[in-house]
């Protein structure tokens, strides 16, 4: 699945790549903006589309309340030398499952030293493009749990519409060399816009015990719903310094699943959450929330922000949960290091729905 290998290799591809030098504007807010005036000038000459008057107002005004973001990010090492054209068609996935992208852009530095989320943004882009919605949010997905940058949200859904107009420029550029060629690919124009216009906060926090199934229902909800998954297996670790997929068992458990390092964690996402949430994607938090405070704490950031919220309630029988957690434990491919001593603990100890919780519970058998 191209949409998951390129997701969980893409941070490591970037983080090797070379960082833009002080004395360039690579990445620079004035040269972001400037870029896309240019192209949507370019468009303009070429199309009597209504939709690009819209665009160039969206492009202009988004791109004044981003330009200390792009700035920043600059100065904090996110411009660098990537691809530069990583739509589908120069990706593919090898034997092995190893995901390779090919046909970099080599004749203009301008064209391939980039944001690292504007990289990205190809991607998504044009899954979105050809249909598959679901699986540019599954790729954004894995990409924020493989890398964590968070922050990349911020500028994604203008780069997301920046690689869109680039598409429909090229579009044009083939129409008015072969008739034909208007029909042969996505409306990039249409795709800039519904991009543009798809802001849409709400916060779902998850709600079980180890084994629910939180993880394996917001996994295909975060698709359909086009929304942002923060896992608070996968944000501890990190915390730590450790990937997804590393095990915690060098360090005392004391330490890593201790009174202190929940309260972290919790705090952690909350950051990630408000973050995602004014960036305008609907976000699910996947924890088990199985303290009222915590589940509390959330509710009061949806109030402040003004979103709605609800919580996934994910439910099963005590001996499932106790099968599922043992099959997972044994196969070791999932953040959760949750085991069967844990789940007990949870089963003993945890604080349920309260009455007034429910009226906002969305409940799940599992």
């Amino acid at each position: 699945d191209l949409a998951v290998v390129w997701g969980w290799h893409a941070p490591a591809f970037h983080d090797a790549a070379p960082i833009a030098a002080a004395g360039t504007d690579y990445g620079s807010a004035a040269l972001v903006r400037r870029t896309t005036m240019d192209v949507l000038e370019r468009i303009e000459s070429r199309s009597r589309s209504p939709r690009t008057a819209w665009l160039r107002r969206w492009c202009e005004s988004t791109a004044d309340a981003l330009a200390a973001r792009f700035d920043a990010r600059r100065t904090g090492g996110r411009v660098r030398e990537g691809h530069g054209d990583l739509h589908l068609a120069n990706l593919v996935v090898l034997e092995g499952d190893d995901a390779t992208a090919f046909d970099c852009i080599e004749f203009d530095p301008g064209l391939r030293w980039n944001d690292v989320a504007c990289d990205i943004a190809f991607v998504t882009m044009d899954l979105r493009a050809h249909g598959r919605r679901d699986l540019a949010f599954r790729f954004i997905d894995r990409w924020l749990e493989a890398g964590g940058d968070h922050d990349g949200l911020t500028v994604l859904r203008y780069y997301e519409v920046h690689r869109a107009l680039v598409r429909a420029l090229v579009a044009l550029i083939r129409e008015g060399q072969d008739d034909t060629a208007a029909t042969r690919g996505p409306d990039y124009l249409a795709v800039a816009q519904d991009i543009a216009g798809e802001v849409d906060p709400r916060l779902l926090v998850a709600h079980g015990l180890s084994g629910s199934g939180k993880s394996f229902v917001s996994a295909r909800l975060l698709e359909q719903a086009g929304a942002i998954r923060l896992r608070s297996d996968v944000e501890r670790k990190r915390l730590f310094g450790l990937g997804a997929l590393d095990r915690t068992a060098t360090l005392p458990e004391s330490e890593v699943y201790g009174r202190e390092a929940t309260r972290r964690t919790y705090g952690r996402l909350r950051e990630l959450a408000r973050l995602a949430l004014r960036a305008g994607y609907p976000v699910i938090v996947d924890a088990a929330f199985l303290r009222r405070a915590e589940r509390e704490e959330f509710r009061a950031l949806a109030h402040e922000l003004a979103v709605p919220f609800a919580v996934l309630a994910c439910r099963a029988g005590p001996d499932l949960l106790r099968e599922r957690v043992r099959e997972r434990t044994a196969r070791g491919d999932d953040p959760s290091e949750a085991d069967i001593a844990v789940l007990e603990r949870q089963l003993a100890g945890h604080e349920a729905l309260g009455e007034d919780e429910l009226p906002q519970a969305i409940a799940i058998d599992t």
